[in-house]
């Protein structure tokens, strides 16, 4: 128990500091995306969309974060049941529709073809295991919900990691920015399902 609030408060806080940094980024101090702009290989046919598409698909995002660490909230799981349900259908709403907008704006990701490979199948998952989470809960399936719902929250964190490779690739080894950040792709798809798995196994969100 203790380990489980100790992990759940730490990705709270995680979550929070991410959904600050990215808020703060993307809609006050470069609102039109110019500096993100400089950095892409890929030519956006109409930036527009691309801006909405991405804003879109970050204030979805958040909305996972946010509601992702309450769901695994066991006390509050216990003791509001009816709180937990809608609070889980929000999260899973807000990946559910966070697919069309991932997929979009992983056409034009930094480092090419490899990169929007890597985010296809990042989205992909995080839908796919969302929605066994979903299926199993419906099936009153209680410890197979856990272990999907547990998979899809950690991949939610898959920007905070591709984040934190591309500064230690670009910055720390000097590697391009398109190549520090195809590897952050798919590295933070790895990372996220590794820690999942391991969580799942020593069960300390069940």
């Amino acid at each position: 128990m203790r380990k489980q609030k100790i992990l759940v408060i730490g990705l709270f806080i995680i979550a929070f500091m991410w959904i600050m940094h990215t808020l703060s980024k993307n809609f006050m101090v470069d609102p039109n995306f110019e500096k993100f702009l400089k950095k892409k290989d890929a030519i956006i046919s109409n930036p527009t969309v691309w801006a909405v598409m991405l804003r879109i698909h970050i204030v979805l995002a958040v909305i996972a974060l946010l509601t992702g660490p309450v769901g695994m909230m066991k006390g509050l799981r216990n003791k509001r049941l009816l709180f937990h349900r809608y609070n889980g259908r929000i999260y899973i709403l807000s990946i559910v529709f966070n697919f069309i907008p991932g997929i979009y704006v992983s056409l034009f990701a930094t480092g090419g073809w490899l990169s929007t490979i890597g985010f296809f199948i990042l989205n992909t998952l995080w839908l796919i295991t969302t929605v066994l989470g979903y299926k199993f809960i419906k099936r009153k399936d209680i410890v197979r919900h856990s272990q999907w719902i547990t998979r899809s929250f950690f991949l939610s964190f898959a920007n905070t990691i591709i984040y934190i490779i591309v500064a230690v690739t670009h910055n720390g080894f000097n590697l391009s920015y398109g190549l520090a950040y195809t590897i952050a792709v798919w590295l933070s798809c790895i990372i996220n399902l590794t820690i999942a798995e391991i969580v799942i196994k020593k069960k300390i969100l069940a």
